[in-house]
């Protein structure tokens, strides 16, 4: 697969970092309908389902089972990780605000990365843990504090 140009990148991850913040309130208002946020995040993952398997039909077609089957097993696991998102923000976007949820992830996030970077994990090459990157991190959670005060 190719790496797509850095604006472009930037301008995806812009993108769906938007999609983010607008899919906790949504997600939260399907829940009141779904009966729960369990019920509205497996609802969402339907939806998700249904357009990137057509995505994929539409580029050529789905990849042989046995492809995926050979996939380590960590690697499975991503689908389970964006099921505890998708509950936990539609489950927490009412009580902390869109501002708060979106600070807290990106903290989360970051402090994962941190620790993903520094260990090489997952076939990712390791990059040095510095005194501005823990800033950056620090930066992100002073941010989380002033959203709430």
């Amino acid at each position: 697969m190719t790496q797509p140009p850095l604006l472009v990148a930037l301008a995806a991850i812009l993108l769906g970092g938007a999609c983010i913040a607008v899919q906790a309130p949504m997600n939260a208002r399907l829940a009141a309908h779904a009966g729960g946020p369990v019920a509205a995040a497996a609802v969402s993952f339907g939806v998700g389902f249904a357009i990137l398997a057509a995505i994929a039909l539409a580029r050529g077609g789905l990849p042989p089972a046995a492809a995926v089957a050979a996939a380590p097993w960590w690697a499975w696991a991503g689908g389970a990780l964006g099921a505890v998102y998708v509950w936990a923000a539609a489950w927490s976007v009412g009580s902390l605000g869109v501002v708060t949820l979106v600070a807290a992830l990106i903290a989360g996030q970051m402090s994962a990365a941190l620790v993903l970077d520094a260990t090489g994990a997952f076939g990712l090459r390791p990059r040095e843990v510095d005194a501005k990157r823990l800033l950056a991190v620090a930066l992100v959670a002073a941010g989380v504090l002033t959203s709430r005060l």
